[in-house]
């Protein structure tokens, strides 16, 4: 499966988080109006030529922080045996464990999350938690930890100091390539962001993956995202300095 070099140019768009004036936002429109779509169980074949039918939950999930995992350990309490195929397991030995740095995350079981079922399983291949929330109606970030709905979306945060002293929180949202894995992101097999085999979307990803990107920057920020990336699609950028519109 042919894969792209990432060096190729991008096209950004910055602007004013209408919630927070301490913030602005920075996306990769490039990025955003890119034809991506996961296509785990049409042809991913996962991060690992060892683990094919992992898709990228190889490794298991780390938690954002205390509240992440506590979300995720109410919904745990909600799956049932018919639902998760680890079901026995997770409860008999716990579904976390820490990693060599002490950090908690998801267990691991024969390469894969533990609550990743197989293609066997009666009661659905893929994700045990994503399944409860299609199940329940209600989105997969809900019942997920974050950096499993987050994917392939990266939020990234600095602070700029613009030279006068007032320092604001530049939040950007884009890709999340391989070196978002660290150095081991060099070492999967396949990886699907850069790879032309997973860009056959019927939407682009600001609009397919709406759910997750207003749960990264909120309503009224979404709605300016969105309006930034129909401009980008009709040609309407570069945006003209506005001191240089006519009068």
């Amino acid at each position: 499966m042919p894969e792209v070099d990432l060096g190729f140019p991008r096209s950004w768009v910055e602007f004013a988080n209408p919630d927070d004036d301490a913030e602005r936002f920075r996306c990769d429109l490039t990025w955003l109006t890119s034809r991506w779509t996961c296509i785990f169980g049409q042809g991913c074949p996962g991060i690992y030529e060892s683990t094919p039918d992992a898709g990228c939950c190889s490794h298991g999930a780390h938690f954002a922080d205390d509240e992440d995992y506590e979300t995720v350990a109410g919904f745990v309490k909600r799956l049932t045996p018919e639902q998760w195929e680890r079901y026995h397991e997770g409860h008999a030995g716990g579904w976390t464990e820490r990693d060599e740095e002490g950090d908690l995350k998801t267990l691991t079981v024969d390469g894969a999350c533990v609550f990743h079922n197989s293609k066997d399983f009666a009661g659905g291949y893929g994700c045990a938690l994503h399944g409860l929330a299609l199940a329940e109606g209600v989105e997969p970030l809900e019942t997920k930890p974050q950096v499993c709905w987050q994917l392939p979306l990266r939020r990234g945060y600095r602070e700029v100091d613009p030279g006068d002293g007032e320092e604001y929180t530049e939040v950007t949202i884009g890709e999340y390539t391989r070196a978002g894995w660290g150095p081991g992101g060099h070492d999967f097999d396949w990886y699907c962001t850069s790879n032309t085999e997973a860009h056959v979307g019927r939407e682009p990803v600001y609009r397919s993956n709406r759910a997750e990107l207003t749960a990264l920057m909120g309503e009224a920020g979404y709605a300016l995202l969105a309006q930034h990336c129909e401009a980008f699609e009709r040609g309407g950028l570069p945006q003209p300095h506005p001191a240089s519109l006519p009068r």
